[in-house]
């Protein structure tokens, strides 16, 4: 890793930090969502910015993949959802330098429904978070695959939206469902909410139909796509099992590199957002 960040430039310890929220999301499940969430985070904790993860999804796999076993989560994303905790008190260390982590309890599954009748729904994440994430870099939030009042909550409290598509048939009707989704939010809830990119996931170089939907969605998208590919990868696949991002679990892999390749793409693009 060390020889792919050396361009990358360190944060000093007593930085001033300006917080960047980015909502992982795809309506879609199994596109490599939580996957990206936990190693996107970690490459980035790896180049020394402060990371914060929150588990927005039920399933809660983002925390069993910091290895956070169920049984040991205490307050988390509910709970800072309907304001019986903050940030600082929600936040659990990892076994990665600078990576904390919000996991996603039981109650969430409910949350859903509670929801539906509280007070300004939309909006219970970003009044939990700002200002009081500025401790972070970046807070990443693992969206669940819908897109119900979770993760509208998280489009609304993010800077920028991140989404994982897989390399397969039907990639640009789900985009095309949740590009709607995004502009709509943007008009009724968060005008600031940008476009961050689009990474493609479980590339397989051997077969034709990835490259056909690398291509076409790089026709239709162009620049928002993501040069770096996320490849099928058994390590990737393996790494949850064992509580730990593929970065820690086997550093050498092709997927780790691609994880660590994306995050160098993504604070370039940050640069350049930040000089424009």
């Amino acid at each position: 890793m060390a020889d792919d960040t050396q361009l990358l430039p360190p944060v000093e310890a007593d930085a001033p930090r300006l917080t960047r929220t980015i909502a992982i999301a795809n309506q879609k499940g199994g596109v490599g969502k939580t996957t990206t969430a936990i190693n996107l985070a970690t490459a980035l904790a790896a180049v020394r910015k402060r990371v914060l993860v929150i588990d927005l999804d039920p399933q809660g796999n983002a925390s069993t993949g910091f290895g956070l076993p169920r049984a040991k989560r205490g307050v988390g994303s509910y709970d800072l959802l309907f304001g019986t905790t903050t940030v600082v008190d929600s936040a659990v260390t990892t076994e990665v330098p600078g990576l904390d982590l919000i996991p996603a309890s039981v109650d969430l599954a409910g949350a859903e429904l509670q929801l539906v009748e509280a007070v300004r729904r939309e909006y219970r994440l970003r009044s939990a978070l700002r200002p009081h994430a500025d401790g972070y870099d970046y807070v990443l939030i693992d969206c669940p695959p819908s897109l119900g009042l979770l993760t509208l909550n998280a489009l609304t409290a993010a800077d920028a939206v991140l989404v994982p598509l897989q390399c397969e048939f039907y990639a640009l009707e789900g985009l095309s469902h949740l590009m709607r989704t995004i502009e709509r939010v943007r008009k009724a809830f968060n005008p600031a909410l940008e476009m961050q990119g689009i990474v493609l996931t479980m590339y397989d170089r051997r077969n034709n139909l990835s490259d056909m939907v690398a291509r076409d969605v790089r026709q239709h998208l162009g620049a928002k796509v993501y040069e770096t590919v996320i490849p099928r990868n058994v390590r990737v696949s393996e790494a949850p099992s064992h509580g730990k991002p593929v970065l820690v679990y086997d550093l050498a892999s092709s997927g780790a590199q691609a994880y660590v390749h994306l995050a160098s793409e993504m604070l370039k693009r940050e640069e350049q957002r930040s000089a424009a």
